[in-house]
């Protein structure tokens, strides 16, 4: 009786193990099964997006729509990113053979993403994806695809845009991201009311310094349907005035040059940038005075304050940052620039909390992103991670944040002395400047004409250039170096040591 009994003990221990087994690898199957569903649903939607932004879609509901299908594709990447960070610790904690499944890359749609059971546990250094994470992806990628050939239908009644080969990651020269609310803009100044009432009609776009206002209307005004549309296109920045139609600066009175030139008789375009409370009567000023311009004229108006989102005659459009997903995906293409990441997840895993770290900046990705891009090294990612980038955020004076930014990077010896902005490389003279990511591999000096050197060398240092269609903006640098004498002290570069 006692043999039955273990014996009946022990089978169902070794059933109940069996079990556990059994059910463990069904899982781990039904996980894969799932990230290959993700993969074949994000080649679908992304093929989709690519089509729609081929057409000039003026129907809000469509944009809309396109909205939610771009955001449901960074999505699908940014979990499949998370995946191959989270797969390190998945080969240091299991020494075994790891099944692979094929995933879709932007950068190489032929890469495959490993995926381990203990990856779906949090890391030491990266949170892998939960499982809740991949169904909640999942299902919102098979929602967007189960519609997907209505929106196929939608598009075919949308005419077709002849524009350059776009490509998939940023490139000098093209917008990254915006896409709805550039053909939002763009469906604004191409739209004709039928019933005006002989006021210009105004579109505000509101959003906080360094979001990307200036760069979203400097596309659109370069759209071909906006420049065959306008006959006289000027924006205007309370500093300067630039002909777009010209290509040239003008004076700085817009209502002078406009009456000078006869412009009221000509269907007219006017951007004020950074408009604020202080000139907003300086722009109601010149609104009237254009109130004699040809039929179809329209003002648009950039600024920070909210305050001034009820100037418009339409409703405003309100920049925010960037999604998390879309935003890695920006920062990305700045840090990896291409490589090949899959033999390096750790620099994805510090590359993901460096871009949380950046808080949606566009400056940051891209002044950080270029120098961890000249810098393949796990320890220095983890030294920009340590760093005080986290303590700065996008907000005030773009300057000021690139200053602070740049100032959190910079080796103990290498003091910011100023961030000067201007429309060329500044001084006018100069040649060549040095580079962000010269500046912050910078070792400290024993001797005070090495330090003189480098002073020389890093007087003007390029931290930035924005990539605009009409006037490029470089910020630049100016630095200093202190010298370590060999009784260990620090000085200026400029000074004796005593």
């Amino acid at each position: 009786m006692a043999d039955a009994i273990i014996s009946a003990i022990i089978g169902d221990v070794v059933g109940r193990a069996i079990s556990l087994l059994v059910g463990r690898f069904s899982n781990q199957e039904s996980t894969e099964d799932k990230l290959q569903r993700i993969s074949h649903l994000l080649i679908r939607i992304h093929s989709v997006v690519e089509e729609a932004k081929r057409r000039q879609i003026s129907n809000h509901g469509i944009l809309q729509w396109l909205s939610e299908l771009i955001d449901s594709e960074y999505q699908g990447f940014y979990l499949l990113d998370s995946i191959r960070c989270g797969n390190q610790e998945a080969r240091q904690c299991a020494d075994k053979v790891v099944p692979q499944v094929s995933t879709f890359s932007l950068f190489n749609p032929a890469k495959r993403v490993r995926v381990a059971g203990c990856t779906m546990r949090s890391a030491s250094w990266c949170q892998g994806p939960s499982v809740d994470e991949i169904d909640r992806v999942l299902k919102r990628l098979q929602g967007m695809s189960c519609d997907i050939m209505e929106f196929i239908m939608l598009l075919q009644n949308c005419q077709l845009i002849r524009r350059p080969l776009g490509t998939n990651i940023f490139r000098e020269g093209q917008m990254f991201g915006r896409h709805v609310e550039k053909e939002s803009v763009i469906n604004f100044l191409l739209h004709d009311d039928d019933q005006s009432t002989g006021d210009l009609d105004v579109l505000p776009i509101v959003g906080t310094n360094g979001i990307g206002k200036t760069t979203l209307v400097q596309h659109a005004c370069d759209d071909a349907r906006v420049r065959n549309h306008f006959l006289v296109i000027l924006l205007y920045s309370f500093s300067c005035i630039y002909d777009v139609k010209k290509n040239e600066g003008a004076p700085n009175d817009p209502v002078e040059y406009v009456k000078r030139n006869s412009f009221c008789d000509k269907r007219c375009l006017m951007v004020f940038e950074d408009v604020d409370i202080h000139r907003k009567q300086i722009l109601e000023e010149f609104m009237q005075s254009l109130r004699c311009s040809k039929e179809g004229s329209k003002v648009i108006v950039t600024t920070n304050s909210q305050r001034l989102a009820n100037i418009g005659t339409v409703e405003p459009i309100i920049l925010t940052a960037l999604p998390c997903p879309e935003y890695w995906f920006f920062f990305k293409v700045h840090a990896f620039a291409g490589r090949d990441m899959e033999d390096n997840p750790r620099l994805i895993a510090a590359g993901k909390e460096i871009a949380m770290k950046l808080n949606g900046s566009f400056f940051g990705a891209k002044m950080v992103g270029g120098v961890l891009r000249d810098h393949p090294d796990s320890k220095f990612w983890r030294k920009v991670v340590r760093s005080n980038i986290g303590g700065v955020y996008p907000v005030g004076d773009c300057i000021h944040y690139i200053s602070d930014l740049v100032d959190s990077l910079l080796p103990g010896h290498v003091d910011l002395c100023k961030v000067t902005v201007s429309k060329g490389p500044f001084p006018p003279d100069t040649t060549e400047l040095a580079r962000l990511k010269d500046l912050c591999s910078a070792i400290p000096h024993g001797s005070m004409m090495t330090c003189w050197a480098d002073d020389a060398r890093f007087t003007k240092v390029l931290l930035s250039k924005s990539v605009l269609p009409f006037f490029n903006q470089y910020y630049i640098a100016h630095c200093s170096c202190i010298a370590r004498c060999s009784c260990s002290c620090t000085v200026g570069s400029a000074n004796s040591c005593s």
